[in-house]
């Protein structure tokens, strides 16, 4: 396997090839995904490796003091020996990272091979392509955190336990002094915590990233700035707390702590900076000056960190291991959000250009991760490379039933809430050549409403009844999003055509099974409900712009607002994400736009994934960016989607207005149209009833409602593997 090491005497970086480490019992052997380069700890040893004996010598005097004990104790020709030996060997580098467990050792029982884990400790979590971490060093991923944003857990206890150290309370003000990897992420733990931050940087890069992660203000230390901001935010009086997480030889950090503290406020060190004390204006207020030792409770305890010896919770609440899971958990919260502060990624086997551009100062970066080629091949639970997109196998194709050109459509509704009756069935009641006869519902009361309002023949509790009447010729699935896929199964292979509202799966699985039923039933008559692409406007719209020759770049803006509280769209626990729910709309949309289906997806999310990111990727090299917001004013229209390609821009407000740009000219499209927002049910509903008469085509081919699905899976999946998602068609 290969390691990063760096030889302490001369400087030298390199990526060397190495024996795998052996299991031992008590741990775990753990192949890397990503781990965290800190260029604070990290590139202060790089930078001392680069240094004279004598530069070395000074920047170390703790160390100068032990070789004086040997030359004391063994004289100068050992020591030298010694000391050169020493020097003269690989060290490792690296102290966070994140990956699979690919071999247990015994005695371990809480994690399994094929388990996502966080890793720490610089003798264990190592830039290396397999580690073994004992029991105590590492934390089991929760559901949906990515990979890269999980190798942060070390730096995250690290912060975490330095917050601890000043314990602050609701309500409380502090000043973080420092806003490196390490200070961004105290900053973000106290606002979390109900504390009211100033930071502290000479870099206005870095301070107007804090101030986005959640810092009141933030300003240079030689600023009046900061006096002023610590002044209004705690009416005079000082801050509760200042956290040091800033390093170098200056004094000014514990000098401005003493000026902006309050009187017995508590001044936490955690970085490695100068402290030297100036006594009077420590000792006037009382400060109490504490210091933070790294990850937590067991550190640097062989006990705890190597022999697997946990402290009771009852006397020792936070140790190494319970920081880095509490860390964890709030990165899969939404808590904390790491994203913004990941500045480069780079590959592993670049690992010494990278510390080569980082020390030279090329490469400016709060956060830089390794990625490791092996976890896309070896480890694709951790990133999720790939999702299906199932092959349509349509068996014996089963014979459409011979109907009377006369006779009317007979229809059967399965579920009747807000949608079927506020956006379906207003479209069917009054159409000529359809018969509503049967209404499903799981309460009686719900389909007797039903059947009031809309002139169903019958209402009915039984879905067996239903799909054992051969005079039903269609089935509409408008029920809960969970509910889809399986009733969607059983109508197909009960020989029905079959109308599903989005979605159609929620699951790799459920649309595995719905694809199974078409194959063992020869039965292909389904249809999901994409309406956006029937929409009278955009029709238009499409044919104004005409054909393109080259790839197109098409941006949908999704304003969805907030849903009311107690909405059963909110229990993804059940019902999927928001998103997955309805996301397949605005994909399809886009694939119709583009006449083809995606290769890839890429998505990422704000903090709490209430904002989504979608990056879809075309075989042609046309790209559709999704957006998918939340948190918009609702006086902003819902949908406005553009697309652009050959010298031309078609654009689209909210379906009530489109216009296509060409050259110099605008054209208003749709001019002849109602000016009603229309997005396509009547025109779908249709086009459905239509094929399902005369036996011809569904309105859109089954391969594309597939790839549709994937591509809305594989959103979830991007989220939770932070990596683009590629579209692997089944043949």
């Amino acid at each position: 396997m290969k390691q990063v090491v760096q030889n302490y005497k001369s400087g030298e970086l390199a990526v060397l090839d190495v024996p795998v480490p052996g299991c031992k019992p008590g741990g775990v052997l753990v192949r890397t995904a990503y781990s965290l380069i800190s260029t604070g700890t990290e590139l202060m040893k790089v930078s001392e490796a680069g240094m004279s004996m004598l530069g070395k010598a000074r920047s170390r005097p703790d160390q100068v003091a032990k070789v004086m004990q040997s030359v004391a104790t063994n004289g100068v020709p050992a020591t030298y020996r010694k000391v050169m030996g020493k020097l003269d060997s690989y060290t490792p580098l690296g102290y966070s990272l994140s990956g699979v467990v690919e071999q247990v050792g015994a005695g371990i029982d809480d994690v399994k091979v094929g388990d996502l884990v966080a890793c720490a400790g610089n003798e264990h979590a190592l830039h290396a392509e397999l580690n073994w971490v004992p029991k105590n060093l590492y934390a089991p991923l929760p559901d949906g955190l990515a990979p890269r944003h999980a190798a942060f857990g070390t730096v995250g206890s690290i912060a975490m336990q330095g917050v601890r150290r000043g314990e602050p309370q609701l309500g409380d003000s502090a000043l973080v002094i420092g806003l490196g990897l390490i200070g961004q992420l105290v900053v973000q733990l106290l606002a979390a915590s109900g504390v009211r931050v100033v930071g502290v940087d000479p870099d206005p890069v870095r301070c107007e990233l804090a101030e986005g992660l959640g810092a009141a203000a933030c300003g240079d230390p030689a600023s009046a700035a900061v006096e002023a901001a610590v002044a209004e935010l705690t009416g005079g009086h000082g801050v509760d707390q200042v956290y040091l997480a800033a390093g170098g030889g200056s004094n000014q950090p514990v000098e401005l702590a003493a000026r902006l503290c309050r009187d017995r406020g508590r001044v936490v060190d955690i970085g490695k900076c100068r402290l030297d004390l100036p006594w009077n204006a420590y000792y006037e207020k009382e400060l109490d000056v504490r210091f933070s030792r790294s990850y937590g409770p067991g550190r640097y305890d062989p006990e705890y960190e190597l022999e697997g010896r946990d402290y009771p919770i009852g006397y020792v609440r936070w140790t190494e291991r319970r920081n880095l899971a509490c860390f964890l958990d709030l990165l899969a919260r939404g808590s904390v959000d790491v994203e913004p502060l990941v500045s480069h990624i780079a590959d592993f086997d670049d690992a010494v250009e990278t510390y080569q551009s980082l020390k030279d100062g090329d490469l400016k970066a709060v956060a830089v991760l390794f990625r490791y080629p092996e976890q896309k091949e070896e480890a694709g639970v951790a990133e999720a490379p790939a999702v299906a997109v199932p092959a349509v196998r349509r068996g014996s194709k089963a014979s459409t039933p011979a109907r009377s050109a006369k006779a009317p459509v007979r229809l059967a509704f399965v579920g009747a809430g807000n949608y079927a009756t506020s956006m379906l069935l207003p479209h069917l009641a009054q159409r000529d050549g359809v018969e509503l006869s049967t209404v499903v519902t799981t309460t009686a009361l719900s389909a007797a409403n039903a059947k009031r309002k809309f002139g169903f023949a019958e209402a009915t509790t039984d879905l067996d009844a239903v799909l054992g009447d051969e005079s039903i010729d269609a089935v509409f699935v408008v029920t809960r999003h969970s509910s889809h896929a399986e009733l969607t199964r059983r109508a197909l292979l009960a020989g029905k055509a079959v109308f599903v509202e989005k979605p159609l799966a929620l699951t790799e699985d459920d649309l595995a099974g719905v694809l199974t039923a078409v194959e063992e039933s020869g039965n292909d008559r389904l249809q999901v409900g994409f309406n956006r692409r029937f929409a009278p406007l955009l029709q238009e719209a499409r044919k104004s712009f005409g054909a393109r020759t080259g790839p197109a770049s098409l941006r949908y803006l999704v304003n969805a607002g907030r849903l009311q509280h107690g909405s059963w769209y909110l229990q993804q626990g059940t019902e999927g994400s928001r998103f997955a729910g309805e996301g397949g709309h605005f994909i399809d949309t886009a694939s119709w736009l583009l006449e083809a289906d995606p290769v890839s997806v890429y998505a990422t999310a704000t903090a709490g994934n209430e904002d989504l990111q979608v990056v879809l990727r075309y075989p042609d090299g046309s790209t559709a960016t999704l957006s998918y917001v939340t948190t918009g004013a609702p006086s902003f229209p819902k949908e406005t989607l553009d697309f652009v390609a050959d010298g031309k821009v078609l654009r689209l407000d909210d379906f009530v207005r489109a216009a296509v740009y060409d050259g110099r000219r605008k054209r208003w499209v749709g001019s002849r149209l109602p000016k009603a927002r229309d997005k396509g049910q009547s025109a779908e509903l249709a086009a459905f009833i239509k094929a399902v008469r005369t036996g011809g085509p569904m309105p859109v081919p089954l391969e594309s409602l597939v790839a549709t699905t994937a591509a809305t899976l594989a959103v979830q999946a991007g989220l939770a593997g932070g990596a683009p998602v590629t579209l692997a068609r089944a043949r």
